[in-house]
Order: C-alpha cells, then sequence, then structure tokens
C-alpha cells in the first residue's frame, strides 16, 4: 500500500452524497448482490444510521479504501454494510471499522452489536469473530439472490470508562 517514497494521509469521515461513485464501485467488487445507489442514500437520511467512510490521501489524491454503514437503534448496533477496495484489503483497515463501529456504540451506550452475514463468507465470519461476534442463530434463505443462509452473530459492547 505504500512505499517509502509515497506520503499517505489516512482519515474518516462522514459519508456524503458525493461519494457514491466511488463507494458504489467498492460495492460491486465486493457483494454478489449490491446495493443500488437508492440503497445508499436511503440510508444516508435515516436519522439512526452511521455512514462512515475511511478516505485515503496518495500523492495528493484522495480516494475512499473503505465504508461501513451501521444503525444504533433499540440499545443495539447493526450493522448493515462494509466493505473495503480490492488494493486495500487485508490491511486492517475493515478491523478498523469494526472497533470504530464498537466505540461509537459504547458511547452511545448501547449494549449489544449484531450481524447476519452469509454462511460462506468465511472471511467475514473469522473478522467479526476476531472482533468478539459469535454465532449465536441461523436465518434459512436470508439472501434471496442465492437463497443462502445468513449466521446471526452478536457481541456484548463493553462500556467505556469515561472517568480520566
Amino acid at each position: 500500500m505504500s512505499s517509502e517514497n509515497t506520503k499517505q494521509q489516512i482519515s474518516v469521515d462522514l459519508m456524503k452524497k458525493e461519494d457514491l461513485p466511488e463507494i458504489l464501485a467498492i460495492e460491486v467488487t465486493s457483494f454478489p448482490t449490491p446495493w443500488t445507489e437508492g440503497m445508499f442514500l436511503d440510508e444516508l437520511r435515516t436519522a439512526h444510521a452511521q455512514c462512515l467512510v475511511i478516505k485515503i490521501e496518495i500523492e495528493g489524491k484522495t480516494i475512499i479504501a473503505a465504508y461501513i454503514i451501521f444503525w444504533l437503534v433499540a440499545g443495539e448496533v447493526h450493522l448493515h454494510n462494509l466493505a473495503v477496495k480490492n488494493e486495500f484489503r487485508r490491511q486492517g483497515l475493515a478491523y478498523n471499522m469494526m472497533i470504530l463501529m464498537h466505540h461509537i456504540g459504547a458511547q452511545m451506550g448501547m449494549a449489544r452489536q449484531t450481524l447476519e452475514v452469509r454462511e460462506s463468507n468465511h472471511e467475514a465470519i473469522n473478522l467479526y469473530r476476531k472482533c468478539g461476534f459469535v454465532v449465536e442463530g441461523k436465518r434459512p434463505n436470508y439472501y434471496t439472490d442465492t437463497h443462502e443462509n445468513a449466521l446471526v452473530m452478536w457481541a456484548e459492547i463493553q462500556q467505556e470508562r469515561k472517568d480520566g
């Protein structure tokens, strides 16, 4: 991802409508049935949705390397979408986005985190396990495109101490 001659700036920002062309390009290479622009726009308009992007500036050009969308609702954090651009995979970005989701949930007083994942997506399942998630159920035929089952995973959120 970097060489000694290449300076990089990495930031986490709120997702904006202007980011969608890059996000959609990542989305179509990441999922068998990618979200549409309208689905992302709906998330951007949803009050309890957190839509974040990782931007990397390389040699004066800023690109979106990853994004995450999750909801804070009913005392829980619900992961909806997480993807990393192909050339930035296996560099810890998805893990760091999951940790950020956990921290935001803790700061907002959420008790648990949940997500659904394709039963065949072993790479994602391993990531989620690394983040403390465990399989607590299965949703048969959850994915309408392939009729694949979804594993339902949960993790407790450890409340962060605010004293210092």
